[in-house]
């Protein structure tokens, strides 16, 4: 399996709101692209002070690289994906993804 960690710098002025129908959009995929075990998101608890401002997450869990792959450019995560875009601070530099074998 693989889990696909997105950690996010949500801009300032996002709310609250906007964030959750954000991680809701991503759980979402899960019914529509073959593949996702799992969606889990919310913000960092950790008390470590480690985040380099990345505060907000989620991680999907594939049952492969396969589905990993066909996620990564499945047109409803490309929705989604330009929606997260647009809601970080720095687009892209706002973002950091890291996938584990697992």
């Amino acid at each position: 399996m693989i889990l696909h960690c997105v950690f996010l710098r949500f801009k300032a002025a996002l709310q609250s709101a906007d964030k959750q129908a954000i991680f809701e959009a991503v759980a979402a995929l899960k019914d529509v692209i073959p593949g996702i075990v799992d969606v889990k998101y919310g913000p960092n608890v950790s008390p470590e002070g480690l985040n380099g401002g990345f505060v907000d997450g989620f991680t999907v869990t594939f049952e492969d690289a396969a589905a990993r792959d066909t996620y990564l450019v499945h047109p409803e995560h490309v929705v989604v994906g330009e929606r997260i875009v647009n809601a970080t601070d720095g687009g892209l530099a706002g973002i950091l993804v890291f996938d584990l074998l697992i």
